[in-house]
């Protein structure tokens, strides 16, 4: 099989919840332990970091990994979904894996995997430790795929976990509580191992208190330490943070969720310290500053093209929605079009209701059989006082909001992560041109 035959092997011989949702689901850890074993327990061969979260994880991944490159630690990194290409999911110093390490993986063990009918994300894990363990590398970084307990993401012994914050997301999974989903998300601090939570309330906290005590483990919560004392927008879309440790630190990433981000970075990088991580000031600058470029982040209030501003981001429930809600409303722009699509499994109700009513609408539905159908959303989004029409692939109404627009205009498009890697998917593959 070639690259392209192998990724089409595992997204349909293994149930992907990139594309179906709960039925890709798999409870418990049986699989990877399983595959684990097999393999011989590579992440056992390097230093791991767990980030879990319903919001914020990926940007706190990918600026961790970002740091620790720059420190001269052989970075992996370990995230998902992937936007345009599978191998944007494992990562050593930025670099995804090559095809053909994707290839022989498959062909040499498929043999065996294929009696365990293992999930997709099962069988990713196991690949991408592989891959870490081979590669040499010194650490990586594994961003917990859902949940935390039992994530098969789970079974590593990491020198440092952090969880960013709790929000209402795959409640049929984790629970209809923040509580309840707190629990699923705090199965991942580890007995002695330093835990840093970004965000905590009422509900959360005493949840994230009892499982670090358990567990012996250091907990620290970084809106009590509250380093980061103030932000400002920079002109390129980025932020100047003041703070004690790191004095006017640069930002790459825009977007105001990266806020409580690097307010849980800053709390992250003192446990790293302590744990003998070697981190320079100047290594911190240049993570921050170049986080896109060391780790190939894309999707986080990212801005594509000017005259019209096109911009995408794949936040995608309650939480996230409301950071780019705040954001859209500190932009200057003469009209407002939004291109918005949604998977069937997420409140829906709840983030239409966030939306602007004087935005003009672009609705429609990513290529994943989890897409709610773009009339489907239109009919939604009318209760709530949103207007606009239907169209049935990303790429031809971001087409359409590009012809209506005028040069003074912003075009948001968002949703999901999957209406983004279709856009990224457009735009790679030259079906629409973006001038900056």
């Amino acid at each position: 099989m070639n690259y392209k035959e192998t990724t089409t092997y595992l997204f349909n011989s293994a149930p992907l919840f990139q594309q179906v949702g709960k039925d890709a689901y798999k409870e418990g850890l049986d699989n990877t332990l399983t595959l684990d074993e097999h393999f011989g327990h590579p992440h056992r061969n390097f230093r791991t970091i767990h980030v879990a979260g319903t919001n914020g994880k990926g940007s706190c991944s990918h600026t961790l990994a970002a740091i620790l490159q720059s420190a001269g630690y052989k970075t992996g990194l370990y995230t998902s979904p992937h936007l345009v290409d599978f191998r944007e999911r494992i990562r050593v110093n930025g670099k995804p894996v090559s095809e053909e390490f994707v290839i022989d993986f498959v062909e040499k063990n498929k043999a065996f995997f294929e009696p365990l009918h293992p999930s997709f994300f099962e069988l990713t894990t196991a690949m991408a430790f592989l891959y870490f363990a081979q590669e040499k590398v010194d650490v990586a970084i594994i961003e917990v795929g859902l949940g935390g307990r039992l994530d098969c993401t789970n079974i590593i012994q990491p020198d440092m976990s952090v969880i960013t914050n709790i929000s209402f997301d795959h409640v049929q999974f984790l629970g209809d509580t923040l509580a309840k989903i707190a629990s699923e998300k705090a199965g991942i601090i580890k007995k002695g191992t330093p835990v840093v939570i970004g965000e905590a309330n009422q509900e959360t906290r005493p949840v994230f208190e009892a499982k670090a005590l358990a567990e012996q483990a250091p907990i620290v919560f970084a809106e009590d330490e509250h380093l980061l004392k103030s932000d400002t927008h920079t002109p390129d879309g980025g932020f100047m943070y003041e703070n004690e440790d790191y004095p006017q630190l640069k930002g790459e990433l825009g977007g105001m969720c990266q806020e409580k981000n690097t307010n849980t970075l800053l709390s992250a990088l003192r446990v790293l310290k302590k744990a003998g991580y070697n981190i320079s000031d100047s290594d911190v600058r240049e993570g921050f500053a170049h986080v896109c470029e060391l780790t190939g982040l894309q999707g986080r209030w990212q801005k594509l093209q000017s005259e019209p501003t096109l911009i995408c981001d794949t936040g995608h429930n309650i939480g996230g929605i409301q950071y780019i809600v705040k954001q859209l409303a500190q932009q200057t722009y003469k009209h407002l079009h939004i291109v918005m699509g949604m998977v069937n499994d997420k409140d829906i109700s709840g983030v239409l209701r966030l939306l602007p009513t004087d935005a003009i609408y672009y609705f429609t539905q990513a290529s994943v059989k989890r897409a709610l159908p773009a009339e489907k959303v239109q009919e939604l989004a009318a209760t709530d006082g949103l207007k606009g029409q239907c169209y049935p692939s990303v790429g031809i109404a971001v087409r359409a909001a590009l012809e209506n627009a005028e040069k003074d205009d912003l075009i948001f498009v968002g949703g999901s992560s999957f209406i983004v890697a279709d856009l990224l998917s457009e735009k790679e593959n030259g079906s629409f041109s973006c001038k900056s």
